[in-house]
């Protein structure tokens, strides 16, 4: 059953692209080009991957999920596959967009800079375009949590009623570049674009040779990650901002969040999560119908309920 928030009775309505858009680069982990174009769709649609190199479609929810390891990767079950979804999945929550589809020909998302911010760009080039169906949001009605491990100090993540959607997120690495950062983040008017999206995913230079040497990172390189060899950070433009390693984190996990296949109303709290925790969270969520509830969004409240990024 979807309610509806507020008093007003005139409600957003649901947003694709205006048009048509592509783009290539190189996958993350494959060290493929791929070749990708964002694609206007139906009202209800919601984000769909369609591999046209394998003719199928995934739709993006946390139920096809199915590796976490390294990125989110989606799977129709037969086999095929569509890799490092997260960072565009947050661009499209942080733009708004309901409904696209995603043409891809090839297994893997392309990394472009390692962050968001290259598809955000994408979305206001096509520009935007309101659909006459309402806009509907799960809205978070009680305290959801999971965890790995037992104790105090296990990583968590956590969902919580809240009037808008919002995000805090905790890290802690044994690394004095890195060290301890929170962030909480009221992810509205604009605040996905200019607070998170421009934040790269990073790793340590070690980690990298490993994953080469067993057939991963192959696209990965200093123009699409954070590298850090030591305590030093091996990009020749430095940290675009002081605390961009918490702030992918919280890219990753909007990104994350709207597999749940459509846009939160609560509030997210990850103590150092990662993709497996926030996929875990999702589906214990939606696992618990007395947990949420849809509703439609009024058009009083939208700037105030979503993850909306500026469009111009």
């Amino acid at each position: 059953m979807t309610s509806h928030r507020g008093t007003s009775d005139r409600i957003v309505f649901q947003r694709t692209l205006k048009n048509p858009i592509g783009c290539s680069g190189i996958g993350l982990h494959s060290g493929s080009r791929v070749s990708m174009t964002l694609l206007p769709a139906a009202p209800g649609a919601g984000i769909v991957f369609r591999r046209t190199d394998a003719d199928v479609e995934i739709r993006a929810h946390v139920d096809n999920v199915v590796d976490s390891r390294l990125c989110t990767v989606l799977g129709d079950g037969r086999g095929t596959t569509v890799g490092t979804v997260e960072h565009l999945m947050a661009a499209l929550n942080g733009c708004g967009i309901d409904n696209a589809v995603v043409e891809l020909d090839s297994a893997e998302v392309p990394a472009m800079d390692g962050s968001a911010a290259p598809f955000v760009f994408l979305i206001e080039c096509a520009g935007i375009l309101g659909q006459d169906v309402p806009r509907r949001a799960i809205e978070v009605l009680k305290h959801v949590e999971v965890s790995d491990g037992n104790g105090a100090h296990a990583p968590a993540a956590t969902l919580t009623p809240g009037d808008s959607f919002s995000v805090a997120f905790e890290i802690d690495f044994d690394n004095p570049a890195i060290g301890s950062q929170e962030l909480f983040l009221q992810l509205v008017n604009g605040s996905f674009k200019g607070e998170i999206a421009r934040a790269r995913t990073f790793g340590f230079e070690h980690e990298v040779d490993f994953l080469r040497r067993n057939g991963l990172a192959r696209g990965g390189s200093l123009d699409n990650a954070v590298v850090l060899r030591g305590d030093d950070v091996l990009n020749e433009e430095g940290l675009r901002y002081d605390d961009e390693f918490v702030r992918h984190k919280v890219l990753d996990a909007v990104g994350d969040l709207y597999l749940a296949g459509a846009p939160l109303i609560g509030h997210f709290h990850g103590v150092r999560s990662g993709h497996a925790l926030n996929h875990a969270v999702v589906r214990a969520l939606l696992a618990d119908t007395s947990a949420w509830r849809y509703v439609d969004l009024p058009a009083a409240e939208p700037e105030r309920t979503l993850a909306l990024a500026s469009n111009g």
